[in-house]
């Protein structure tokens, strides 16, 4: 039997539009309400998804100490490899030595997630692999030049051009946008909230999986519309026959 919906208000700590994009996906109604802490990343970390959690947890505290009463969603996202933590490039110089070093390999997205409100704490994160193609210095110098790598971890958007430096990827892909969407479903529906109406849990498990086709389409449809295809000779022979 489904837990009653629950009338507590729904907050997110980030304002990030990717972030307000996947939530929304959620069918919930939420707000945003972005939070002020300083990210400040080690350069190396045993446990890159214990860091995430915490960062997650630093945001989510924050604004719950601003938002009493409400259930305040924190996320962090940061990319691992060999044992180094990749987060926001500083400029343009460390964006283009970020995606030299990720050139021709995989690393790891992680995405913590933490959940404050009045009954308790829960954090959680997922991880997904990202594999590069092997890329040319003229190809990561075009890419940083279009000022997308600026303010993502990693130094590149999965849901952007980014996506062409791209080979492969093993595991969510949401939460290499921003957030484990199936896992985070789970974890407010365990909280009484109606993700995606009432049911089964398994079967709202795999709607939401259903859906995360649609997280790709409408993410990229700004950035990714194909150009008008100019018409055929045999269509402006009907054209010209129908007039």
């Amino acid at each position: 039997m489904s837990p009653p919906r629950r009338e507590q208000p729904l907050v997110l700590a980030s304002g990030s539009p990717r972030r307000r994009e996947l939530l929304a996906l959620l069918g919930l109604p939420f707000e945003v309400v972005p939070s002020t802490c300083e990210e400040i990343l080690p350069p190396a970390h045993a446990d890159p998804g214990e860091l995430a959690e915490a960062l997650a947890r630093e945001k989510a505290r924050e604004v719950a100490r601003r938002r009493p009463g409400a259930l305040v969603l924190g996320a962090d996202t940061v990319v691992a490899l060999d044992g180094r933590i990749y987060g926001k490039p500083a400029d343009a110089r460390d964006a283009a030595r970020m995606l030299a070093e990720f050139s021709g390999r995989t690393h790891r997205v992680v995405t913590g997630v933490a959940l404050v409100g009045p009954t308790g704490e829960q954090s959680f994160h997922a991880s997904t692999e990202v594999t590069f193609r092997e890329l040319e210095p003229q190809e990561i110098e075009s890419y940083v030049a279009t000022g997308e790598p600026a303010d993502k971890a990693g130094a590149y958007a999965v849901q952007g051009q980014g996506a062409l430096l791209i080979e492969g990827i093993r595991g969510d892909y949401p939460n290499v946008v921003g957030l484990p969407l199936v896992m985070l479903a789970a974890a407010l529906r365990a909280r009484g909230f109606a993700v995606l109406g009432s049911g089964d849990e398994a079967v709202q498990a795999q709607e939401a999986r259903d859906r995360q086709g649609e997280i790709l389409a409408r993410i990229r449809r700004r950035r990714f519309r194909p150009p008008r295809e100019a018409p055929s000779s045999v269509d402006l022979l009907r054209e010209d026959r129908s007039r």
